[in-house]
């Protein structure tokens, strides 16, 4: 069974585009979208809403940097400061080019900083290429269920 793609994202615009971008990638993840930053953090710690969901992490967490309540970066900060959620890779998917929020971003552990581009089919493109990198091609760490599958397949 393929792990969830988490997109988290209040801008309804950009969600709607984001989740184009993702069904034009063909990838069979399920995308689970979240609207805020503390639904994130339930969906991720079973907890609220999502205590009956099951079990594991997503494949990868598309997550937007400005949102209410609970920031992208708190977010990030929660989930490398958590034993269980650490190794899920996190891209920051904003609309932010400020240096601070790059930076910051990178201190915390985010995998990549991705800017939304402004004209529709690179933003296409971009999604596309991001969904097919950490859902297909990236290597997950070992004892991982997708390394595991991998090594009994090779």
């Amino acid at each position: 069974m393929l792990k969830p793609i988490l997109l988290v994202e209040d801008n309804p615009n950009d969600l709607e585009l984001t989740l184009v971008a993702l069904e034009k990638s063909q990838l069979a993840n399920e995308v689970i979208v979240l609207r805020d930053g503390a639904e994130a953090l339930d969906y991720l710690r079973q907890t609220a809403n999502w205590s009956d969901r099951p079990p594991g992490n997503p494949a990868v967490i598309l997550l937007d940097l400005k949102m209410p309540k609970v920031d992208g970066l708190e977010v990030l900060q929660i989930i490398r400061s958590t034993t269980e959620l650490k190794s899920i890779p996190v891209v920051m998917l904003t609309s932010s080019r400020e240096e601070r929020d790059l930076m910051r971003s990178y201190e915390l552990g985010v995998n990549a900083y991705v800017v939304k581009p402004v004209e529709f089919r690179e933003f296409v493109e971009a999604i596309t290429d991001l969904g097919v990198f950490w859902a297909v091609v990236n290597e997950p760490p070992p004892g991982s269920a997708r390394a595991r599958r991998r090594a009994l397949e090779s």
